[in-house]
């Protein structure tokens, strides 16, 4: 029990008092539209008896209650104070987001498309019904099958991919081919791009998707604690992408697969345009983005302010800096998708993994080599700080500095948790459906992969070039946030941040005093 909450809608004298996850409510008469005055408080930290006794001293109109946000939408935290409800927040500036991708079942998604393969096919040559359904392990709604199960047949694939439109309890053809996939940040995956296979596989962004497009991932309903507050793929990312868990929504760039609509409101581009004096595209406010967000000096400086989920950007009226942010967060973009985007010989910056400088990037001798078949796969990752030696089974790493090691999104080990999916035993918690994963899960390598090893060196190289740019991009924070920044007040005033007719509505038939 943290905090307690009290909701009073101005009309109607609606009040509701929450503690923990209890909700008691007295109603007197109804009012639908208007939203309900909601007030919040945070009990005193310490044991249950203290919680218990600061409740009960508590009262109704004495004057420690913080007021909510009052929009039909917004949740039932403090509105956000000083600088930081000055800045716009992410969804001001974008025009659509998305939830990733929810394949709701964990065999259709692997770190080698081997395994992918020999899964389709265990799937496909099984014979018993009941074997085959276990297998396929559907999707289980009020004991029936859900989303997606053996007999379901769809009407469109994914696009780009090849179209297989009967049911999977017919289908003894190859497996549709794997493509690349954005699993969690830094870590590439392989999936079957099979729509019949994936529970919801957020179409539009398969629509959408194109060489060009980049796609920004952040919490939604919870807050980052540390690291990048923000994360960038270049491939269609899963509904966990940002840090493995808490879900968050996908900001694609690109509106169309042409990638000639950008994904921002309308009228920024044009009012940024004039506010730094030169064409800004929509390929520079993402830069921007991350070279001010994507760094944990970001999370750190605005830990506060982040109690409340929500990014905010502060937004500089400073077009030298602008340009600086553009710069610098083109190299972020770049090494968050593994130099897939914003490439640049002029700049360095080769369409190619991106690497340290020699003398200084991790490699692996002779003798450190993670043994292949006939060893088995390694089961333990270790790191020497003394030596800079990370050890996998066998074999090891020369020349990765704690910080790589450390290197984390909001609490995620990226480094640990990347050889979590590559490892020997893979098994992981049981969350939410508490039935077993399909026996398909257990078709894995018996050895390490030449292709682990490469994207593990890709991976460390990524990891140590954006520890590198964090000072700048840390100073580059200070001069913003000391300097002459845009308001999302002035940038509303201007029409830079109109809201659609989806976005204003309130929920039909729903008063939040309900929520």
């Amino acid at each position: 029990m943290t905090a307690r909450l009290k909701v009073t809608n101005r009309t109607s004298r609606h009040e509701f008092f929450k503690v923990s996850s209890s909700l008691a409510a007295r109603t007197l008469e109804k009012h639908k539209e208007i939203p309900a005055h909601v007030h919040f408080r945070t009990l005193p930290k310490g044991p249950r008896e203290q919680k218990f006794a600061a409740l009960a001293a508590i009262g109704l109109k004495d004057g420690e209650w913080t007021d909510c946000a009052n929009g039909w939408r917004d949740p039932f935290l403090p509105k956000p104070e000083g600088a930081w409800a000055e800045f716009p927040d992410l969804d001001q500036l974008f025009s659509k987001s998305f939830l990733g991708v929810m394949p709701g079942r964990t065999w259709v998604i692997a770190p080698d498309v081997d395994s992918l393969l020999r899964r389709w096919s265990a799937l496909t040559r099984e014979r018993n019904a009941d074997r085959k359904e276990l297998l396929f392990h559907p999707h289980i709604r009020r004991g029936k099958p859900g989303d997606k199960h053996l007999k379901k047949t769809i009407s469109k694939g994914l696009t780009g991919h090849v179209a297989r439109l009967p049911a999977v309890i017919h289908d003894h053809g190859q497996c549709i081919s794997p493509t690349r996939y954005g699993f969690r940040s830094f870590d590439r995956q392989w999936i079957i791009p099979d729509a019949r296979l994936i529970n919801q596989p957020s179409p539009t962004l398969w629509d959408i998707y194109s060489a060009r497009q980049i796609h920004l991932t952040a919490l939604k309903k919870a807050a980052p604690s540390s690291g990048p507050a923000i994360s960038f793929t270049s491939l269609i990312p899963d509904h966990d992408h940002y840090k493995g868990s808490f879900a968050g929504r996908v900001f694609p760039l690109w509106c169309n697969r042409a990638a000639t609509e950008p994904n921002l409101k309308p009228a920024l581009l044009t009012q940024l345009s004039k506010v730094y004096g030169r064409e800004v595209k929509a390929e520079d406010v993402i830069a921007y983005l991350a070279a001010v967000m994507a760094h944990s000096a970001f999370t750190a400086r605005f830990k506060s302010d982040l109690v409340r989920p929500g990014l905010r950007l502060p937004l500089t009226a400073d077009a030298k800096l602008f340009t600086e942010a553009v710069a610098l967060g083109s190299e972020v973009i770049w090494l968050h998708c593994y130099g897939e985007r914003f490439f640049d010989l002029e700049f360095n910056r080769p369409k190619q993994a991106p690497r340290l400088p020699k003398e200084i990037a991790p490699y692996i001798p002779k003798a450190g080599e993670i043994p292949g078949a006939p060893e088995p796969l390694p089961d333990t990752m270790d790191y020497d700080s003394a030596t800079r030696r990370l050890k996998i089974g066998n074999g090891y790493v020369e020349n990765v500095t704690p910080e790589m090691w450390a290197y984390e999104v909001s609490g995620k080990q990226v480094l640990w948790h990347w050889f979590s999916y590559r490892r020997r035993d893979r098994t992981r918690p049981i969350i939410g459906d508490r039935r077993p994963p399909s026996p398909l899960d257990s078709i894995q390598p018996d050895h390490w992969l030449p292709e682990y090893t490469t994207d593990l060196l890709d991976l460390l190289n990524v990891l140590g070039r954006l520890i590198a740019l964090e000072p700048r991009q840390a100073d580059l924070l200070n001069r913003i946030c000391s300097g002459p920044l845009r308001s999302a007040e002035e940038l509303q005033a201007a029409g830079a941040l109109e809201i659609s007719a989806d976005q204003s509505a309130k929920p039909k038939g729903k008063s939040k005093s309900k929520a």
